[in-house]
């Protein structure tokens, strides 16, 4: 299945690889003429509202880091993945910090240093992404040669 999103999209976010992703905060309602995800991942501290797609949801504290870390490598992981064909949506609340975190993460697993990551999710995404140390430093500890690490 090859479904990915516009490139010019607000909110899409391109990989080193070409992979498109979509990140967002779910407190800006989609314009209604915008495409849907086929999957999205949602880092929330609670259960998301219901949505018509498929997708799996992270349990992650505002400002803070994922409650289960080897979940969210899985999660994060399977998102890079689908990437490659289909439209996925990563989002929480604002759009920025954990959101931010996570495109950082998959920039990581798409070859990109880990030392480097948070920078290039800065200029290719928003310049005020991944808002804490801790998330930063959770990035420069995401390795995707050690896929049972948990940072």
């Amino acid at each position: 299945m090859t479904d990915i999103w516009p490139a010019a999209d607000p909110g899409v976010f391109q990989l080193p690889s070409g992979r498109l992703v979509r990140g967002r905060g779910l407190r800006h309602p989609l314009a209604e003429e915008a495409p849907t995800p086929s999957y999205a991942l949602y880092l929330l501290g609670r259960r998301p509202p219901p949505v018509t797609w498929e997708f799996r949801w992270i349990r992650w504290p505002d400002l803070r880091l994922p409650s289960d870390r080897a979940a969210a490598r899985a999660a994060l992981t399977e998102a890079w993945e689908r990437a490659a064909g289909e439209r996925v949506e990563i989002a929480c609340a604002g759009g920025r910090g954990r959101t931010g975190t996570a495109l950082a993460c998959l920039a990581v697993l798409d070859g990109v240093p880990p030392g480097e990551a948070v920078a290039y999710v800065r200029a290719h995404y928003d310049r005020r992404a991944v808002e804490t140390p801790w998330q930063s430093r959770y990035v420069r500890r995401f390795h995707p040669s050690r896929p049972d690490a948990t940072p």
